[in-house]
């Protein structure tokens, strides 16, 4: 079982961002901002893998976990092996994966996850959850 992230010393990198379809593009910018800040570079290869389990993600939050009006908060965690990307939503069910299959147009979101992180899960929150995954640098 690989090891979770450390937690920085200070607060993690965290945005909010509206529920509405501009969200997984905002946040891949927020996400790309902050890693190309971290002390610890990543290629263009890893960043843009990255950047697809964010999109991902934040899809998954704002197609399954929000109502109109609500918003969904991404937090950043880095260590110098690994990239941790949080996406809380306001929605207690948890996201599966579901079978996959030539006939949906969606679905697929979480196989892509499950491909390029090292773990993914989610942990309940008092108002809702956070699907976070882990990525090696």
């Amino acid at each position: 079982m690989a090891p979770h992230c450390a937690p920085p010393s200070g607060p993690p990198t965290q945005a909010t961002f509206s529920a509405e379809p501009q969200a997984p593009a905002k946040a891949r910018a927020y996400v790309r901002d902050v890693l190309a800040r971290d002390e610890t570079p990543l290629d263009d290869e890893r960043l843009d893998e990255i950047l697809l389990v964010v999109s991902e993600l934040v899809t998954n939050a704002y197609r399954y976990g929000t109502e109109p009006d609500d918003s969904l908060l991404v937090a950043v965690l880095t260590t110098p092996d690994r990239v941790r990307v949080e996406v809380h939503d306001p929605r207690r069910q948890r996201p599966r994966l579901r079978n996959e299959s030539g006939e949906r147009s969606r679905g697929r979101g979480l196989h892509i996850v499950d491909a390029i992180a090292a773990r993914w899960d989610v942990d309940d929150r008092p108002f809702g959850k956070a699907v976070w995954a882990e990525m090696e640098r």
